[in-house]
């Protein structure tokens, strides 16, 4: 028996592999650059080389948005689990319960209320980690209650998608989401209150085809991918070659889909000049008298 292989060398490594975290380093997608996890966390998740915006959760992202990181989460109402025993590989059940225990969340949206740059607001925002950011019947609930206290507050609403589209496991109840959210932003519209959309990488599916495309303005981070279909999907039905950067938000704001395209960094700032200039409250203009006089009206002689 070699002791140092079968035993010195063992130990070394248990002591080792102990000390030493997982994880430190991730590849950028973009430019395939190693960096650093504490540098990425200091840059919000964004390269620090190609720019590339990598995703993030939705508790940190709306710690980004509202002022100081401090908000109130919205309690949601409760919806039917797997109202249609559904079944695939796994039963959705047991999908649901994987994504709740790894989340910490009910669902793939979380509601919140707080103050952009002072500016009192409603934020709804997905979370792609649960199940894809999938549109169920428990995310339009989320949204209509988002809708309603955005209302009821007089206050507007933001809404951050980042979604693959409808949840395939609720079927039709899925898709009745997609009517059911529009109607929930047309009663804030109709209330004359901002809605504005912040579109992420990556909004998808039945969630673009919905609320996500109807907002008053429409702000974008830098490199989203946003469409309905898959790229390939779309090459192989039009039996074309499409364009370089189709779908991402550069391309979609030269072309009039996306408003402002910005960074992850100005979002809090580009967000809260626009909510304040959309709700500030400006003096009412001086009143002036106009004259019923027809001899009034008539121009004076000259001289």
């Amino acid at each position: 028996m070699n002791w140092l292989t079968n035993f010195v060398r063992p130990r070394i490594s248990a002591w080792v592999k102990k000390d030493v975290p997982q994880n430190l380093w991730v590849k950028c997608p973009g430019c395939e650059a190693q960096i650093h996890h504490r540098e990425l966390e200091e840059n919000l998740q964004v390269c620090p080389h190609c720019g590339h915006h990598m995703r993030i959760d939705a508790a940190k992202r709306l710690a980004l948005m509202f002022d100081e990181g401090r908000y109130d989460e919205v309690e949601l109402p409760d919806v039917p689990q797997d109202p249609l025993k559904f079944r695939d590989l796994k039963r959705y059940s047991d999908r649901l319960k994987a994504a709740q225990a790894s989340s910490g969340r009910k669902d793939a949206m979380i509601v919140a209320r707080g103050t952009i740059k002072g500016t009192h607001a409603i934020v709804a925002a997905f979370d792609f980690s649960f199940m894809g950011g999938s549109m169920g019947t428990a995310v339009g609930e989320a949204l209509v209650t988002a809708a309603k206290l955005a209302v009821m507050q007089e206050c507007p609403l933001v809404v951050v998608p980042a979604s693959g589209g409808a949840r395939m496991q609720e079927s039709i109840l899925s898709l009745m989401q997609m009517p059911r959210t529009t109607i929930a932003v047309e009663m804030v519209k109709d209330k004359r209150l901002p809605y504005i959309v912040v579109l992420t990488d990556p909004t998808t599916g039945g969630v673009t085809a919905s609320f996500a495309m109807l907002g008053d303005i429409h702000i974008a981070e830098s490199g989203a991918m946003i469409g309905f279909a898959g790229a390939r999907v779309i090459e192989e039905t039009i039996r074309e070659k499409l364009p370089e950067g189709f779908q991402r938000a550069e391309y979609l704001r030269e072309h009039g889909m996306v408003d402002i395209v910005t960074t992850r960094h100005e979002l809090p700032t580009v967000l809260g000049r626009l909510l304040d200039l959309l709700m500030r409250q400006r003096p009412p203009a001086e009143v002036v008298q106009l004259s019923t006089d027809k001899a009034a009206r008539k121009a004076k002689p000259a001289g």
